[in-house]
């Protein structure tokens, strides 16, 4: 497996020398492109250089246990032995998991789609709790959070939220939440304290960026323009600044307001627009990739059912893994790590299987 691991050491070191290229340093485009590819070999090069280190320990330290007479230096070279042992092992795991396939869309910035399902109202608050929850935990890593579009409820509650988040892998790290969540409590409108159960489902789509072709002909279009409506600043109800974008042939229709200018809310709107079309075709392969997705943790449908915040035993149960956790307000807060890291090292899990099987 590691074969071609000098290959990938050698295209390294030709990027570093080329961006120390003074022609490349002034070529913002292609500058950007290297640094980028670089940066993505980073992780692959520093453990594969660890892992070359370890391996010459051992060959060293054998070498000593063979030719050395003096015990002190043996039991020396004993305990680097063992280590280097146990070191290249930890290495030889993590390499195969950097030389998994990777999602060409993991580096990208993403779009995050959140409607209140089943459930009325209480779905509608719930969907706004949840979208309060991504907030703050892409807060906590640093992540800048962009509002597209929104339908709030008159107490609080959403019934739509589509929002963008901008930071360092972003997609490869919210991707796990796209699904069904869904929440058992008692509404604060229930009278007699009986505990009702609503969905919310989740989209994450990576945002589409220069370098995929999403074609979007003038004749598919409807552009209409209209005064926001809620609260907003200045211009809110005073100028035709709102869009609504409406797509013929898929009958998608997004509705953009959060900015004042109306160029503004029409690029926020095309922004959507295209991560959609692109969900919708990166759906199709998935279809069509039925046996590669046994591969992942659950099925990759929108449709699935993937978690469940259980308020009155404070739960929550990602039922993808059967990973349970009785901390649903820190969960609620943003802490979600956990559960992410989890789905993670049961997606790697399960591809190294299938790699292993193959």
């Amino acid at each position: 497996m590691f074969d071609r691991l000098e290959d990938t050491v050698n295209r390294y070191e030709d990027i570093t020398a080329e961006l120390g290229n003074p022609d490349v340093v002034n070529d913002q485009e292609k500058f950007r492109k290297l640094m980028k590819e670089q940066s993505s070999l980073a992780p692959l090069i520093e453990t594969y250089t660890e892992y070359k280190n370890c391996k010459k320990n051992i060959e060293d330290s054998l070498a000593i246990l063979d030719e050395e007479t003096d015990e002190e230096l043996k039991e020396m070279a004993k305990e680097e032995l063992n280590e280097s042992k146990a070191r290249v092992e930890e290495l030889e795991h993590e390499l195969k998991i950097l030389l998994l396939p990777k999602d060409p869309n993991d580096d990208k910035d993403i779009v995050v789609e959140i409607r209140a399902g089943a459930g009325g109202e209480e779905a509608a608050l719930f969907a706004a709790e949840l979208f309060r929850m991504y907030v703050h935990y892409a807060q906590a890593r640093g992540w800048k959070v962009e509002v597209l579009s929104g339908d709030e409820t008159g107490i609080g509650g959403m019934k739509e939220v589509e929002f963008m988040v901008k930071g360092q892998g972003a997609y490869s790290i919210m991707k796990y939440e796209s699904g069904v969540h869904r929440v058992q409590r008692i509404p604060v409108t229930e009278s007699n304290g009986r505990i009702h159960t609503s969905t919310i489902s989740v989209a994450v789509m990576p945002e589409v960026d220069e370098d995929i072709d999403i074609k979007i002909e003038d004749k598919d279009i409807r552009i209409d323009v209209m005064r926001a409506s809620g609260n907003g600043g200045q211009c809110v109800n005073t100028t035709d600044s709102a869009v609504r974008l409406t797509h013929y042939p898929t009958g998608i229709v997004i509705y953009s307001q959060t900015e004042k200018s109306q160029i503004q809310n029409k690029e926020k709107a095309f922004a959507l627009l295209r991560a959609k079309l692109y969900d919708i075709e990166t759906q199709k392969a998935h279809d069509a990739e039925a046996d590669a997705r046994r591969s992942q943790i659950g099925t990759g449908d929108r449709s699935e059912k993937i978690r469940t915040y259980n308020f009155p035993q404070g739960r929550v149960t990602d039922h993808r893994i059967n990973l349970t956790l009785y901390k649903l307000d820190k969960i609620m807060n943003g802490d979600i790590q956990e559960i992410i890291d989890a789905c993670i090292a049961a997606d790697q899990a399960a591809k190294l299987a299938k790699m292993n099987e193959n």
